[in-house]
């Protein structure tokens, strides 16, 4: 027993010997490659095998013949040992040199394409999380390019929508200073309109700008969505009567709400704004509110009867500067200095408002089409 005890010190002493060597060259050549790193690795076992096995074998007092042959066996195993860590060190590095070029074209803008061939079980991990970062980047990079696009054409909509009035507010303050204006009353009444209109389009503008930027500050209260729909009515009532739409209101529930109720009465007077100038005359814009069938939410309707929207342009509806095919063009303001202006398309913004809002809420706006006309839905949560 004190034999084994006395051999295993000796192989011990010579291994710890060989592993701290070995781990000084480990870390003099951390910053180099993985194969050098491998062959270390297999140099230092080895090394440590050898070490022990020679101490053990001076202990023992080989002759110098068995001595040799020890000597050999290891020398072997050591050769074999270092062929075999430089050939998988080389194909690590080479596959990790294949990853790292597709990562590089992944990273200039392209998409990740993991390379083909055998893995370690990290290579092919990393190779999985770079496709994931991949397929999410390109989700960005898509969102980005159609942000791009609605704000292009938002500056685009925007200075046409604005050189509309001002065009029309020149014209009359021409023919006011000329003195050509036979009823300077209706020229006036006519001014006030137009810059009623630019104050309501600036207005959108800077609420916009508050939802994008994730500053609008919401002040929510437990309130009734039938107060809240009483309010937007009453105030899109003259609206309604001037372009003879009738509004119907008769299937709100008194549903409770805990929302901001200047936002979200905003958010219903822009639907039914909406739904009143799409909707001819004679037409019925209705709205209704109830509690959604598994209990979990509110859901606010406003039916209108435009017609429907085309299938192709129900994704776009609540994106910033989106007015439809039919209403890319703003009806015209004052093209005359004796012309009355349509009431006015505004500049697409109103629907972008409305999810901004809702959505601030943690609700969901939809649209889809319905006989006749199309129907959005405001559905937000039940006050805990």
């Amino acid at each position: 027993m004190k034999d084994i005890l006395l051999i295993a010190l000796f192989a011990f002493g010579g291994a710890v010997c060989a592993g701290m060597l070995g781990a000084l060259v480990l870390r003099l050549v951390r910053h180099r490659s993985v194969a050098v790193s491998l062959t270390v690795i297999a140099a230092v076992t080895v090394t440590a095998m050898l070490a022990g096995t020679l101490a053990v074998a001076q202990a023992m007092f080989l002759s110098r013949h068995d001595l040799g042959v020890v000597t050999l066996v290891v020398a072997m195993a050591a050769m074999v040992s270092l062929a075999v860590a430089l050939v998988l060190g080389r194909w690590v590095v080479a596959r990790s040199r294949e990853l790292s070029l597709a990562a590089r074209d992944f990273g200039e803008g392209g998409s990740f394409a993991a390379p083909p061939g055998l893995a370690t079980a990290e290579l092919d991990s990393l190779s999985r999380e770079l496709a994931a970062t991949s397929g999410k980047l390109a989700v960005s990079r898509e969102r980005e390019r159609a942000l791009e696009t609605s704000r292009r054409e938002l500056v685009a909509w925007i200075s046409h929508d604005l050189r509309t009035p001002l065009a029309g507010l020149r014209a009359m303050s021409e023919a006011l200073e000329d003195g050509m204006a036979e009823d300077q009353a209706r020229y006036h009444r006519q001014i006030r309109t137009e810059v009623d209109r630019l104050n309501s389009m600036v207005g959108d503008l800077f609420e916009l700008s508050r939802i994008h930027a994730g500053a609008l500050a919401l002040s929510p209260s437990r309130m009734s969505v039938y107060d809240l729909v009483g309010d937007a009515l009453s105030g899109v009532h003259p609206l309604a009567r001037e372009r003879g739409v009738r509004l119907d209101g008769g299937a709100v529930d008194r549903v409770p709400v805990e929302v901001d109720g200047k936002e979200m009465t905003r958010v219903l007077a822009n639907l039914l704004i909406n739904a009143i100038r799409h909707t001819p005359a004679d037409g019925t814009v209705a709205i209704a509110a109830s509690v959604r069938a598994d209990g979990g939410a509110v859901v606010v309707s406003v039916t209108d009867g435009c017609g429907g929207i085309p299938a192709e342009d129900l994704p776009r509806v609540f994106d910033t500067g989106w007015r439809g095919t039919q209403a890319r063009t703003p009806p015209a303001g004052v093209t005359g200095v004796a012309s009355v202006p349509a009431p006015p398309a505004g500049a697409g913004l109103g629907l972008a408002i409305v999810r901004g809002i809702v959505e601030a809420h943690e609700g969901r706006a939809a649209v889809w089409n319905v006989p006749g006309g199309c129907r959005f839905e405001v559905t937000l949560p039940l006050p805990v």
